[in-house]
C-alpha cells in the first residue's frame, strides 16, 4: 500500500476498503487483511457474540479464556477488563495473566476497583488486589524488575488515595509480589513522582524510565527518570515539549515541579507550555520509538478535539523527534459510518490501544464501534509513516469496545478484551493462528 493521500468519493457507497493488489502481512501472525468492518455481522445475538464476537482472517481462531462465567467481580454490572500483561520474567514467565477493571464509584453497588490474575495453564481467575478507593484502573505493565505497575485513568479523582490526599487526578500503583510467587501481592506502593494525572499509558524503556500520559483533550506525554534504576520513589518527573509551538518535528523533556505534579501534574505541565494532544491513551515502545495512541486528534487540524484520531511516534534520541506514525488520510483510510441511505467506508476511527508484537508490528484497536484491530507495518523507507496499516479484525458486539491487546511469550496469540458488551458477559479473549492445545506451547 503506497502513502499517497487517500480521497473518498462525495457519496460513499462501498462498504469494503479494496486494496490495490492482494496482501499478505507477513510473521508469527501472517494474515489476509479482511474485507471491512463489522457493519453488516453486527449482532445482539448472545450466542455469537459469546462465542465468536470478532471477524478474523481465515486461518485464525477465537476463544475465551476468561469471562465474567469464570470471575464475576461486580455481579450485575459489567466487569470492565482494561489492560492485559502477564509475568513476562521470573518463576512461571508468561504462566499468570493480569487484567486491571475499569469500574468506577458511579457503578452500584461500588465494591473499588480491581486487578485481576488468571493462570493461563489451569484457567483459574481470582481478584489479585481490590481496594475502595481505586477507582477507573486502566493501565499495566509488567517491569525489568519484576514487578508489577497500574494507574488510574481518572481526571477528578471522588476517592483520593489515603496516603495521597492531596491528589487531584488519578494515582500509579506498584504491586511487589511475594519472594518467587507472581499470584501474591506482598505489598501495594502508590507512586504520586509518576505524577497525578488520567493515566492510562504505561511503558519502560532500556534505562528503566518510565512514560506515562495524560488522557485528556489537551492531555501530555511524560516520562519518569528514577534516582535508581527500579526504584520508583525518588525521581524527576519531565513533559513532552515539541519546539516552536508544533505538535511534530524536534523536542524536548522539560522538567517538572515536584511538589505539584503530586497535585496534579497537568498544571506542572501547562505551566512549562507542554505539548497538548488530544486524549494521549496508550503507550507502546518498539525498540528506540515511543508510540502514542491519540484517540481524538486531528493532524491536520492542531485545535479540533473530535478528530479521528492518529497515532503519534516519538523517536527517543538525545533530541527527541515527534511525528504522526498513522495519520487517516495519509496512509490509513478515514471511517465513514454506515446510514440508512448510504453505505460505510472502512477506516481508521478513534485509536485506542497498542501492542507490540514479536515481530516488530504496532498493533491498534480501536474504541469504535464496530471495533477495529490494525496491523501498522514499520516504516523502512524513513519518512516517518507506517508502511502499512491493515485490517486484522472486527467486533460484531456494536455496544462494545475491544481493548487491552497484547502479546505475552507466544507470538502467535494475541490477547484482547472485550468490555461493557451488550451481553452483560464481558470477557478476556485470545485470536490465534494455532491449535488450541498448542496455545502456550
Amino acid at each position: 500500500m503506497n502513502k499517497s493521500t487517500w480521497a473518498l468519493p462525495v457519496c460513499a457507497v462501498l462498504t469494503t476498503w479494496v486494496y490495490a493488489e492482494a496482501v499478505l502481512v507477513d510473521g508469527p501472525m501472517s494474515f489476509k487483511p479482511i474485507a471491512a468492518s463489522a457493519y453488516e455481522q453486527t449482532t445482539t445475538d448472545p450466542r455469537i457474540l459469546d462465542s465468536e464476537p470478532w471477524v478474523i482472517p481465515k486461518g485464525f481462531t477465537q476463544h475465551i479464556i476468561a469471562d465474567e462465567h469464570h470471575l464475576d467481580i461486580y455481579p450485575g454490572s459489567n466487569d470492565l477488563p482494561d489492560m492485559n500483561t502477564v509475568n513476562e520474567t521470573g518463576k512461571h514467565a508468561g504462566r499468570y495473566l493480569y487484567r486491571t477493571h475499569e469500574v468506577r464509584p458511579d457503578l452500584a453497588p461500588y465494591a473499588g476497583g480491581a486487578v485481576s490474575i488468571v493462570d493461563l495453564q489451569t484457567g483459574k481467575a481470582d481478584i489479585l488486589a481490590q481496594r475502595h478507593d481505586w477507582e477507573g484502573l486502566d493501565g499495566l505493565v509488567w517491569t525489568p524488575w519484576q514487578t508489577l505497575l497500574f494507574a488510574e485513568e481518572t481526571i477528578s479523582a471522588a476517592l483520593p488515595d489515603p496516603e495521597a490526599p492531596d491528589a487531584e487526578s488519578g494515582m500509579l500503583y506498584e504491586i511487589i509480589f511475594a519472594k518467587n510467587d507472581p499470584t501474591t501481592a506482598a505489598e501495594i506502593k502508590v507512586r504520586p513522582m509518576l505524577g497525578s494525572l488520567s493515566h492510562e499509558g504505561i511503558e519502560i524503556d532500556d534505562e528503566g524510565n518510565v512514560y506515562v500520559i495524560d488522557e485528556t483533550k489537551t492531555g501530555s506525554i511524560y516520562k519518569f527518570v528514577p534516582h535508581t534504576y527500579g526504584d520508583l520513589s525518588r525521581g524527576q518527573l519531565y513533559v513532552l515539549r515539541v519546539k516552536n509551538g508544533v505538535k511534530t518535528g524536534e523536542a524536548e523533556w522539560i522538567a517538572l515541579d515536584m511538589n505539584q505534579v503530586q497535585v496534579n501534574a497537568r498544571v506542572a505541565a501547562q505551566a512549562v507550555g507542554a505539548t497538548p494532544f488530544c486524549r494521549p491513551e496508550d503507550l507502546e515502545r518498539i525498540e528506540h520509538t515511543l508510540f502514542a495512541a491519540l484517540t481524538c486528534e486531528d493532524a491536520n487540524d492542531p485545535i479540533n478535539t473530535n478528530g479521528p484520531g492518529a497515532i503519534l511516534a516519538i523517536k527517543l534520541a538525545t533530541i527527541p523527534i515527534v511525528s504522526y506514525f498513522v495519520q487517516p488520510g495519509v496512509n490509513v483510510p478515514y471511517e465513514v459510518k454506515p446510514t440508512s441511505t448510504a453505505f460505510g467506508v472502512t477506516g481508521f476511527m478513534r485509536p485506542d490501544n497498542l501492542a507490540r508484537s514479536p515481530d516488530g508490528k504496532l498493533w491498534i484497536v480501536e474504541d469504535n464501534p464496530n471495533s477495529d484491530i490494525w496491523v501498522a507495518l514499520p516504516d523502512e523507507d524513513g519518512d516517518g509513516f507506517s508502511d502499512g496499516v491493515y485490517l486484522f479484525a472486527s467486533l460484531k458486539d456494536a455496544a462494545a469496545e475491544g481493548t487491552g491487546i497484547y502479546f505475552g511469550k507466544d507470538p502467535h496469540t494475541l490477547f484482547v478484551n472485550i468490555q461493557h458488551s451488550g451481553t452483560g458477559n464481558d470477557k478476556t479473549m485470545i485470536i490465534t493462528n494455532k491449535r488450541l492445545d498448542q496455545v502456550g506451547e
